[in-house]
């Protein structure tokens, strides 16, 4: 009786001295603030590209703080609606452009980097091949994205000029411009609200996807 008695009270004393031991314990470390400490001190300026890149808009955060699990939709469908609000439709009321600069702009991977002399010099490309198929000639291409072969031929536009086809013009202008304003944490450039390409080249990209001539329809 005796022996199970001190039993009982080593454990007692073992459970308190744990639950001491957890009450004290330092808090968790901020790892949130941890990594931002550790990128700003590990990236520099160098040429055009700059360290302000490193600085999430609400959108960003929100999708990084999910990491990669969906969000709600409540949270998804109000970062949509502020994205689509930014976008900005031509300013001439034209959306088509010249496919032939379209694809050149397409396979360009070129622009923002540390190695480019001036923004005001180097154009930037739109580097779509590297996750889009975009001719279903090209035998590489990247995979992050779907095959954009037959984009137009797909959704019935046989004349981008045409009333019928207004409704995919304006959705493609929109999803070029700012993709998420239909994919919350979509991981497409947003192409117009970043300033990475400016009207005249997302015409030309307008081109390459809805022009019947278009390689992209062929």
């Amino acid at each position: 009786m005796m022996q199970k008695t001190m039993c009982r009270l080593a454990a007692t004393a073992a459970t308190a001295t744990l639950l001491a031991g957890c009450a004290t314990s330092p808090p968790a470390p901020n790892y949130d603030a941890m990594l931002g400490t550790m990128m700003k001190s590990s990236f520099r300026d160098q040429g055009i590209a700059t360290v302000d890149r490193l600085r999430q808009d609400e959108s960003d955060a929100a999708c990084s703080k999910a990491e990669g699990k969906a969000l709600p939709d409540a949270a998804a469908a109000a970062i949509e609606a502020a994205n689509l609000r930014t976008v900005k439709m031509p300013a001439d009321g034209q959306f088509i452009g010249d496919w032939k600069e379209g694809e050149k702009l397409a396979q360009n991977g070129r622009g923002m980097t540390w190695s480019d002399p001036s923004a005001a010099t180097s154009a930037n490309g739109g580097n779509c091949y590297n996750c889009h198929q975009i001719a279903n000639s090209e035998i590489a291409y990247g995979t992050l994205g779907p095959s954009l072969h037959n984009y137009g031929k797909l959704r019935g536009v046989a004349d981008p000029a045409s009333p019928e086809a207004r409704p995919i013009i304006e959705y493609t202008w929109r999803k070029l411009y700012n993709a998420k304003a239909f994919n919350a944490c979509s991981g497409m450039p947003r192409f117009g609200h970043a300033g990475l390409l400016d009207e005249a080249q997302l015409k030309n990209l307008m081109a390459l996807l809805l022009d019947p001539k278009s390689p992209v329809n062929q």
